[in-house]
């Protein structure tokens, strides 16, 4: 009999089960959406509930598109967004909206409702923003918690219990709050490397000095991958999976993906390689065995994905969803059908080849729609577009569509440079999520930052990580870096083209110059 593991993401819309061998070869996989609430702008929000019914009917799903018997899986492990769960101490949810209604208890990640406590949060210079890039963003999990203490203070006073998405799927599947070193030293501000992880002065500091009795914050961590238990009978039977099925200790979405890309290489190579998980936004994702401070960069962070490792993390919050954003702009966009993106990139690889790159030489776009991430760490960041014309042909969408993937590999491009001013030397991309799956995209990543871009053997590299957390919770391996090891083989490998570098030097020039302008342009606001 095999012995199988299963890895669950829960994304942005939905969850998503893959069935792995011990080779890390996936099996099978099954998807279940569910929904997203938007009561005021800037405001996202999930049900805890209908995540958990996801990833139930996902799991079992995956064992049944396998044909899988459900005693070879051995072991299960989850990975989700940088979402906050709000409960009670009973473990029921307790409404995170204006609304009031205790279904919408999840915090998207992506919700940007705390921006003002943000700033006020890195004006207190304290150290904890050392390890955050000297700012504080709104889509960490501290100023969305002093937004809800101030604004829902009916609900903060029935608080509980509170997690980040991934420790609540590990905790609705074992009835323990075992929380993960990843998620609390990148979202909460926990200092990893210290001996007294949570910084009780900074907490105070803020207003938050009744958190560690409202969430229930355990005094310690558990790393990525050990062992938080066996599953309950009650999620056993939900998950259709055996009691005797251990729970491995899980990751951020973002982060499952650095193990998944970066976890079977060495000190000398992990300097040299940035791992890149790329769909509706896009992280990216670099260690180091010292820390380094890197301005607008997330981190460093210690052990929150690597054992031994220290992280740091740039992002960008609008890529796959500028693109969708950009469709739906224009007329033209939004007739295209359902494989909108696939017409698109057909069309542009026809301009290239009629024109090369003229077809959109005075077209520019900088792609902050939703905040700079990195390496500005500005949320009011806005987007731009320069070189519109009295036109809303086909063409113009083409053009404009390019445009915006050119700025946002550029993004990228700009991230690689502020990481190797810091010290590291990146050459090499290794690139997974929704993007590797366009050709378009991957050449183009490749051609902006001037660097060669690998895809690994099994495309879904956040699950494939996630599934090495799962293997070595249940002890198929010692460690998931063991576990990554045999499981996370590298496939192809696609290098710049040397013709193409003249027009992104170029271009890169123009997309830095488009930032001077836009900060300039925003003091007369």
């Amino acid at each position: 009999m095999p012995d199988l593991v299963i890895a669950v993401d829960v994304g942005s819309s939905s969850a998503r089960a893959g069935v792995f061998d011990a080779g890390g070869l996936l099996l099978a996989r099954a998807e279940a959406p569910f929904a997203t609430a938007h009561p005021k702008t800037d405001h996202a929000e999930h049900s805890s509930d209908e995540i958990w019914a996801a990833v139930c009917h996902a799991v079992r799903g995956a064992v049944a598109a396998g044909h899988i018997a459900a005693e070879e899986v051995k072991g299960i492990a989850f990975d989700a967004t940088c979402s906050l769960v709000t409960l009670d101490r009973g473990g029921r949810p307790v409404t995170a909206s204006i609304t009031g209604d205790d279904r919408w208890n999840v915090i998207m990640w992506g919700d940007h409702r705390a921006a003002a406590e943000a700033d006020e949060i890195t004006a207190t210079r304290h150290r904890v923003l050392d390890h955050v890039g000297n700012v504080m963003s709104p889509e960490m999990e501290i100023p969305k918690l002093l937004w809800l203490k101030r604004h829902c203070p009916n609900a903060w006073r029935r608080y509980g219990l509170m997690l980040d998405l991934t420790d609540y799927l590990t905790w609705k599947a074992t009835g323990r709050v075992a929380v993960s070193t990843c998620t609390v030293t990148c979202k909460w501000t926990y200092l990893s490397h210290e001996r007294h992880g949570w910084q009780s002065d900074f907490l105070s500091q803020v207003g938050l000095d009744d958190l560690q009795d409202r969430a229930s914050l355990p005094a310690s961590t558990l790393p990525i991958g050990t062992s938080a238990g066996p599953l309950t009978a009650e999620s056993a039977d939900q998950l259709g999976l055996p009691r005797g099925c251990v729970v491995g200790v899980g990751a951020i979405d973002a982060h499952a993906g650095g193990i998944g890309m970066l976890g079977n290489l060495d000190a000398p190579g992990l300097n040299k390689t940035l791992a890149m998980i790329a769909g509706t936004s896009s992280c990216h994702m670099a260690a180091s065995p010292d820390p380094r401070q890197v301005p607008g960069v997330w981190g460093p962070y210690y052990d929150a994905m690597l054992p031994g490792y220290w992280l740091n993390e740039g992002g960008q919050s609008a890529t796959g969803s500028l693109l969708d954003h950009i469709l739906d702009l224009h007329a033209e966009g939004r007739s295209l059908g359902a494989d909108r993106h696939a017409v698109m990139a057909a069309q542009i690889e026809a301009a290239l080849t009629e024109s090369r790159f003229t077809f959109v030489e005075d077209l520019h776009v900088l792609p902050d729609f939703h905040g700079n991430r990195s390496p500005l760490a500005d949320p009011e960041s806005v987007g731009v577009i320069h070189g519109l014309r009295l036109d809303a042909s086909p063409t113009s969408l083409t053009r404009l569509y390019f445009a915006t993937a050119v700025g946002i590999a550029l993004g990228t491009r700009h991230i690689i440079d502020a990481l190797n001013d810091a010290g590291y030397n990146i050459a090499h991309i290794r690139l997974t999520g929704g993007h590797a799956a366009s050709s378009l995209l991957v050449q183009l990543y490749a051609d902006a930052a001037g660097v060669a871009v690998s895809l690994p053997e099994q495309p879904d590299g956040v699950l494939l990580g996630t599934a090495c957390a799962a293997a070595a919770g249940c002890g198929l391996y010692p460690s998931v870096t063991a576990a990554a090891a045999a499981m996370t083989p590298i496939g192809r490998t696609v290098q710049p083209a040397p013709a193409a570098r003249d027009f992104f030097d170029r271009r890169y020039r123009a997309f830095l110059m488009m930032h001077e302008h836009r900060r300039a342009l925003s003091q007369f606001v």
